[in-house]
Parts: structure tokens; sequence; C-alpha cells
């Protein structure tokens, strides 16, 4: 498949340079590792660019988180991770994109962090007693999500498959243990 893509001799650098992105794309489909197998230099296979497929990988994480929440019912699902992925991976490729300084990026981040804070604490509900407190989960999932976004921006895919991965395993996981542990000192039943 790579002979076919490409015939170019930086090839094999191209390859190494990016084994974390191309294991975490074959995760996602054998779509997206086909494109990321084929970079060379700035421009991939078929005049994408790493921004491009940041930003596609971004989407793509977030519509995994969104589709595990949204087939359990939850109020932000595919539609609202998939745009927190990738508005949160936009704000890190376009400063990049336009030089801005390190320091500069991580004020960014910050803003990003604290507005993301803001859309999850409109996702929580609070009920008559402490005990009826809904939307923590997802909330802490958006913040998740855009974390993830943010990772793939800055180009580092391996780590943002890895903590979808996670996050997919916590969502999946802990609510079948938390049936199995005691509330208040009582089994649950």
């Amino acid at each position: 498949l790579i002979g076919q893509l490409v015939d170019k001799p930086d090839l094999a650098n191209a390859i190494a340079l990016n084994s974390s992105i191309i294991q975490g794309a074959r995760l996602v489909g054998p779509a997206i590792s086909g494109l990321v197998v084929a970079q060379i230099g700035e421009t991939w296979a078929f005049g994408y660019t790493q921004e491009d497929l940041r930003l596609l990988l971004a989407a793509l994480l977030g519509g995994l988180l969104g589709y595990e929440r949204e087939t359990k019912g939850k109020a932000a699902g595919i539609k609202t991770h998939m745009l927190v992925a990738l508005g949160s991976a936009i704000f890190m490729v376009i400063p990049l994109q336009i030089g801005v300084e390190v320091g500069d990026l991580t004020r960014v981040m910050q803003g990003m962090v604290t507005g993301i804070g803001f859309l999850g604490a409109g996702t929580i509900l609070k009920g008559r007693d402490e005990e009826s407190v809904k939307g923590l989960t997802t909330a802490a999932g958006l913040w998740m999500t855009s974390a993830i976004g943010m990772t793939v921006g800055l180009g580092q895919a391996g780590s943002a498959v890895l903590c979808t991965g996670f996050a997919l395993l916590v969502f999946a996981v802990m609510p079948r243990l938390m049936h199995l542990a005691p509330v208040n000192g009582h089994d649950k039943k």
C-alpha cells in the first residue's frame, strides 16, 4: 500500500517519525491509517496537511466518546463531543500555524480549560438533596474530550488515542464496578 501511494526516498523517515500517529490511527480505522502512513514532509497523501488530519482525528476521537454517551441517553452526545474536540484542536493548530510562542499558547490552553468548565457546568443538574446531582460524568467527559482535542491539535495523536481508550474504559467498566461496591455501608442490591 505504501509503495502504491508514494515513491519518495524519505518515506522511511516519515514513517519512523510518525509511528505513534500510525499506531493510534490503526485503532481509529484503516482509512485514516492509510493516509497517515503516506506522510511526506509537510503535505500528506491526497493533498492533506498534518493539521487537516489532526482536526479529522480530533473529531473522530470526540465522536467515539460522544457515541458512547449518546447510546447511554446522556445530554451531550456525538455532535457535542465532536465539536468540543474539533474546537479544542483548532485552538491549538491555528496558533501553532501563525507562530505563537509557547508561553502564549499556554494562556490559550488555560482559557480553553476555563471555557469548557462553563460548558460542563451547564450539564450539571442539582436536585433537592446532596444525593441527587446529575451530569457530573457528562461534564467531566466534555472536559476530557477538550483535553483530547488539544492533545491532537498539538500533534500528540498517540497520547490522544490512548486517553480516548482510557476514557471509554472508564465509561464502560466503572458503572459495572459501582454496582458491586457498598453504598453508605450497605451492599447494593
